[in-house]
């Protein structure tokens, strides 16, 4: 199996973008997409492609945070069944290209802001506060809805809110969207599961640079890692890839 230069290129990128977004729990599909768009992989195969590797990345974020107690139960029983039906719902649907880019730009603008200026530093400090089941219901349909339609696992929305809201820490909703982040992937590909077929066997290469990543960027996470400069990086990157969706 061979690779064209661009594509071990895009690994390498993914393998940095994994590391970063496991580190707080996150899935990483926004900066795959984001990697993918600028490296010129094909439109129709970027959303499967995200929802496959945040499977994966996911799957073995959440195994690791919530072994280390970084897990908050209550917090993911009403999100969670909010957004699996939504995440479903929103895979099925096929937006037409020139919407699809507009929404997936402003979510990695969104994604890079919040990495660019640490936008978590302006929250509440108390992580103590009661969680709301009907209004983490009512933001799980939302969040689940756009996650599958976009091909992001919605974590780049969750934590913010969940640590803004007072529910858990930055640190402590680690696992709680890792976990989150899973089910929505899984929920939205099985929404739209015929576009597997339009996935190269680039997959594979990607797939190792994932696992690598997050096997990195979790111990980082669960440990200590503080990665201040390298998010901002990638935060640029996100904002340059969103506004590139946007205008191209």
């Amino acid at each position: 199996m061979t690779f064209l230069l661009s594509e071990y290129i895009t690994a390498v990128l993914i393998f940095i973008g994994a590391i970063l977004y496991s580190s707080v729990g996150h899935g990483g599909a926004s900066s795959y997409i984001a990697i993918m768009s600028l490296m010129g992989t094909p439109i129709p195969s970027i959303r499967p492609i995200g929802l496959i590797l945040n499977i994966i990345v996911s799957s073995i974020a959440s195994y690791r945070f919530i072994k280390n107690k970084l897990f908050n139960l209550k917090v993911f029983i009403p999100v969670v069944l909010g957004s699996v039906p939504s995440a479903f719902l929103g895979g099925y649907l096929q937006l037409p290209s020139e919407i699809y880019k507009v929404l997936v730009g402003i979510i990695l603008i969104f994604a890079g802001v919040q990495f660019l200026f640490d936008i978590f530093k302006y929250f509440k400090k108390n992580s103590n506060q009661p969680v709301n089941f009907l209004f983490g219901l009512f933001a799980g349909v939302i969040i689940g809805f756009l996650s599958g339609l976009t091909g992001t696992g919605g974590g780049i929305f969750l934590s913010p809110l969940i640590v803004f809201l007072g529910w858990t820490s930055v640190k402590g909703s680690s696992g709680t969207v890792a976990a989150f982040i899973l089910f929505n992937s899984i929920s939205g590909l099985l929404g739209n599961i015929t576009s597997v077929n339009l996935i190269s066997n680039t997959i594979f290469l990607y797939a190792l640079a994932v696992i690598g990543g997050v096997l990195i960027g979790t111990q980082l996470g669960i440990k200590i890692f503080n990665e201040r400069h390298m998010t901002n990086i990638l935060g640029v990157v996100l904002i340059v890839a969103g506004f590139k969706f946007i205008i191209t």
